[in-house]
């Protein structure tokens, strides 16, 4: 049995950016020891500290929203138009340098400006025949995103010969298994993701000392390791915020919580380098956390994993890093620096591996079976970066690249001494895949050498033989929301097959056109982790890190069936690209659902130009004939259908303008669905608000109605008066109460609680036709219903969690039993409230219509 793990240490202080960063007690302490300030439990993101989060989002321009839904996913780019796989290498080109900024935030710590990454690369391309630079995109600021390779020289034929042999273990791993060239030939992929947070900047540095070293070096251990593997490093990931000194990037979004939805262009980078290079082994630089944080972590352990051959090699590199940081030299009494520490040897619970929104709990489904978390020590962001002297903030600065530099360097010493097996165990990941291998349960008897392995690690799924996405429109409350949902399975590397023919399979029968996804494919878990429901882990641990419930299938508004059947016997095909679901019918009046965020899009388009559009008594919008052309274009846009109907209409629909005091990203869903949107918060509202400007007032985030100033105040009440509120949580609740609108009674749960949720939707209302689950986090709830207040929404009896975490308080409030039933969004003649959360980090996206209908009703 494992020893007992202490809590993980950690305090919460959030940035600017919107987002929460964990800084160790240690790390802001002088190098003189001292007493060990009191620990913290971990604090995520939405927990109360909507104050500062807002005021990145009442900055976020438009244009970033823009940029990051329309910014292309590109091949890997090396300045010539070639395609990745088919040069070899080197791969140079000479980047054009950006404009000097002295306002780049890293300058101050001594670090890297922005500015100088460009000129600092062509340099290194200079210095021999080792180093590559590709362009792997642009951040939602528009700066470039920089991939270098650093490797022995290939040619054209061995650089596709290295592509074969990539493909061969991904897609027949048995024969890969069996090739004597794989195991001779084949260069390991490494791949070191840096400053994914902005102000956690010294990873990009350490990189480019690295990459200068192994330019450089003319060593044998080298040059052997040069021949034997590719080493790949995101330079900076998250260029936006190293310039600006925030955790989020221009959108405000912390990319480290984005794998799943992957809305932000750097994130679709990110996820293109992980299918087209396939690392065995990565390594995500993060800071700070004081000693140095090495994962592997604690549990829960993500049930899709092939988690024996994952912890086997994680567990061995972090030791191997351990050794490599500890080793530098550093103290407590003399830097201020304590030893390194291992989550899962050292920690009880806290620092989980459960969700695939981060970088290294997202790459293993892409065949990495080793991934880490590094947090390096010495923080120097937040309050340290502007109270610190700057010889201290540079002196920390300092150990932190060494540290970082330490990490990867014996990441590489593993995978050298290791790379036979490090393939070996990749091949074996995707042969269980393929061929619909069980998992292999963790234990001290399967993992040998990992001490401490209890019955706590082990996490295993019940892998379903397929899924299906129906076709026809009465099997789909959405076409464009089962497309959509197609086409992001396919963008991470899962394959998805259309039925050529109607079929049955497990009972039921099926249409020409559904969508097949079996899994038994390379990357069944992470079509898995995608599609399925998840489970609910609240027995499990006390405390999640961050999110622990998530679901394409119950939360983006498509159907999604599981299928379980031993045999899979399907007329079909494989398709690149879902299938076109935009239409609009050659006569008559027009009618356009308004069930997807797509098609709400198409709404406030027409509604910006000009087209008079008016309600259907089902919810639709019904469109005249006349507005046919434009309704053509969106149709091809959007992706969505306009039907024919002899439907008038009822009330006139009129373009919203939303004045919005919300998170980031409920400021880039509501801009994803075209809507005209003001950022205002407390601050602004001070200042003097035109509040001519807007129509209705979203409120979830940074809006304290008893920190508004006696005429900000009055104003606010004014406009609530004549126009409406759109509330969401605890900041829209007592908003609500302030203004005296609908007469409810809003009840808090656990400020930690989220996941997925069942729900009953009441007919005719904003919810209407709404998928039957939501998501919630830090869940809300109503009663004592005064006169007029409407239950648009409940949350289902029994225990209403789908998969997640939620547990009641120690007083036995705040838990999914005392949810139940009750009232998760209310509405009257002036506001409707959200106790759920239906625009979370733009992620669930079957929710957006609830917000768009209720904020064209308040209005």
């Amino acid at each position: 049995m494992r020893l007992p793990r202490p809590a993980l240490i950690a305090t919460a202080t959030a940035t600017a950016a919107a987002a929460l960063l964990l800084t160790p007690n240690g790390a802001v302490a002088d190098p003189t020891p001292g007493p060990a300030p009191q620990s913290a439990p971990p604090v995520r993101e939405g927990s109360g500290l909507s104050d500062l989060s807002d005021r990145a989002a009442a900055r976020a321009p438009e244009s970033t929203t823009d940029r990051a839904l329309t910014a292309p996913v590109t091949e890997l780019t090396d300045g010539t138009g070639t395609a990745g796989g088919t040069r070899g290498y080197p791969r140079e080109q000479v980047l054009t340098p950006d404009p000097e900024n002295p306002a780049d935030k890293s300058i101050k710590l001594g670090l890297t400006p922005y500015h100088a990454i460009a000129p600092k690369l062509n340099a290194l391309q200079r210095l021999g025949n080792r180093v590559s630079v590709e362009v792997a995109g642009r951040s939602a600021g528009g700066h470039r995103l920089y991939l270098v390779t650093v490797t022995a020289p290939e040619s054209t034929r061995q650089a596709r010969a290295q592509e074969r042999m990539r493909e061969l273990i991904e897609n027949a791993p048995s024969a890969a298994a069996k090739d004597p060239s794989v195991k001779r030939t084949y260069k390991t992929p490494v791949f070191f993701n840096n400053n994914i947070h902005g102000n956690e900047w010294e990873g990009t540095d350490a990189a480019l000392k690295l990459i200068e070293k192994l330019a450089t070096a003319q060593d044998r251990s080298t040059t052997d390791l040069l021949a034997r593997n590719r080493v790949y490093f995101n330079i900076t990931a998250n260029p936006d915020g190293r310039v600006a000194g925030t955790r989020a990037n221009a959108n405000g979004f912390d990319l480290n919580r984005d794998f799943v939805t992957a809305s932000q262009p750097e994130v679709r980078a990110m996820r293109r380098i992980a299918i087209d290079k396939q690392p065995a082994v990565m390594v995500d630089l993060h800071g700070y956390v004081n000693g140095t944080l090495i994962e592997p972590t604690t549990p829960p352990h993500g049930e899709n994993y092939e988690y024996d051959l994952f912890l086997k090699n994680t567990y061995a590199n972090a030791l191997g890093m351990e050794a490599a940081v500890n080793g530098l030299g550093y103290t407590p009494a003399k830097d201020g620096v304590e030893p390194a520490q291992i989550p899962f040897r050292d920690q009880e619970e806290g620092w989980d591996d459960w969700p695939p929104i981060f970088t290294p709990q997202y790459m293993p489904f892409h065949g990495a079976v080793a991934a880490h978390t590094v947090e390096f020590p010495m923080a120097v962001n937040n309050d340290e970066y502007d109270d610190l002297p700057v010889t201290e903030l540079r002196r920390r600065s300092a150990i932190n690249v060494a540290i970082a530099g330490a990490a990867m360097r014996a990441s590489l010493d593993y995978t050298q001494a290791n790379r036979t097996s490090l393939i070996a165990d990749q091949i074996e990941v995707f042969r269980r895949s393929v061929t619909g291998a069980a998992q292999v349960p963790v234990s001290p008897e399967t993992v040998p050498g990992v001490p401490g392995i209890g019955p706590e690690d082990v996490y295993t799924t019940d892998f379903p033989r397929a899924y299906v996405i129906p076709a026809g429109a009465k099997a789909q409350r959405s076409a464009t929301a089962a497309a959509r949902l197609v086409d992001h399975l396919l963008a991470n590397d899962v394959q998805v097959r259309r039925a050529t023919k109607d079929f049955g399979l497990g009972g039921k029968t099926y249409a020409k056109g559904s969508y097949v996804v079996d899994l038994r494919q390379p990357k069944r878990g992470m079509a898995n982790v995608m599609l399925a429901d998840g489970r609910d882990i609240s027995d499990k641990v006390s405390v999640m890190y961050d999110i622990s419930g998530w679901s394409l299938g119950r939360l983006w508004g498509a159907t999604v069936d599981t299928v379980r059947t031993s045999k899979l016997s399907v007329p079909d095909r494989a398709v690149h690209e879902a299938a076109n679901v935009g239409y609009v019918a050659p006569r008559g009046t027009l009618r356009l659902r308004l069930d997807d965020a797509r098609e709400i899009a198409a709404l406030n388009s027409l509604l910006a130009d000009g087209v008079s559009v008016r309600r259907a008594a089902d919810g639709s919008a019904i469109v005249p004939a006349s507005a046919r052309t434009r309704a053509a274009a969106l149709a091809k846009k959007y992706d969505v259908a306009f039907d024919a109907t002899k439907a008038a209409g009822t009330a006139p629909l009129h373009r919203v303008r939303v004045a919005a005091a919300v998170t980031p990203g409920e400021l880039f869903a509501l801009r994803e669905m075209n809507f005209d949107v003001t950022p205002v918060s407390t601050a602004i509202l001070n200042a003097g608000f035109d509040w001519s400007k807007a129509d209705v007032l979203f409120a979830s985030a940074g809006l304290n109605h008893a920190g508004l100033n006696t005429a900000a105040r009055a104003a606010l009440g004014a406009f609530l008066d004549r126009e409406g509120l759109v509330g969401r949580g605890a900041t829209g609740a007592a908003l609500n109460a302030a203004a005296g609108l609908l007469a409810v009674k809003p009840v808090e749960g656990n400020g930690d609680a989220n996941g997925v949720v069942r729900v009953v939707n009441s007919a005719g209302g904003v919810t209407s036709g709404a998928p039957d689950h939501s998501f919630v986090y830090a869940p809300l709830w109503f009663t004592d219903l005064g006169p007029g207040v409407r239950v648009e929404q409940s949350y289902a009896a029994g225990n209403p969690l789908v998969s997640g975490h939620w547990r009641a308080l120690e007083d036995g409030s705040g838990g999914p039993a005392q949810a139940a039933g009750r009232a998760s969004v209310v509405s009257g003649p002036h506001a409707v409230l959200f106790g759920t959360e239906p625009l979370f980090r733009d992620h669930p996206k079957g929710q957006f219509p609830q917000v768009a209908r209720a904020l064209l009703t308040v209005s």
